[in-house]
């Protein structure tokens, strides 16, 4: 009878120690679970605010380009050394518009890689003007 005895004294303390191992483990899981979910919501977060700095930057670009107009086939080397000397004189004239005051532009330029002379297909100008109003009427 003793040696049964033992032998579950053996049982429960070996059962004892696996239990202890156990929790050991549960604890630091919990731990490891705590800390990802940390990391989630931060992320979460983050990809709350990328969405909205996102949103921002799209409606910013918007804004900033609603003032631009773009000019189609004018000879390349036509506008000279002022582009927008060249549209303050020349746009009224070819759009059938008269501006008062006349037309101010922030800046404009022509877009693409540079064509010759005889290009088929002149490049494009980009004019951004300082009035929106202005760029209403032409629109």
């Amino acid at each position: 009878m003793e040696a049964s005895i033992t032998s579950l004294t053996l049982e429960t303390k070996s059962m004892r120690s696996d239990i202890a191992g156990f929790q050991s483990r549960v604890t630091g899981l919990e731990q490891r679970m705590g800390s990802l979910e940390t990391q989630i919501n931060t992320s979460q977060e983050r990809e709350q605010d990328f969405l909205y700095l996102r949103s921002k930057l799209t409606d910013m670009e918007d804004r900033s380009r609603r003032d631009n107009i773009r000019v189609l086939g004018i000879r390349e080397n036509e506008e000279g050394s002022d582009m927008q000397a060249f549209l303050t004189s020349t746009l009224p004239k070819m759009i059938s518009l008269d501006f008062d005051p006349p037309l101010e532009f922030q800046r404009a330029h022509r877009i693409g890689p540079k064509r010759s002379d005889n290009s088929s297909r002149p490049c494009p100008i980009i004019a951004c003007l300082l009035q929106h109003n202005q760029t209403r009427q032409i629109l």
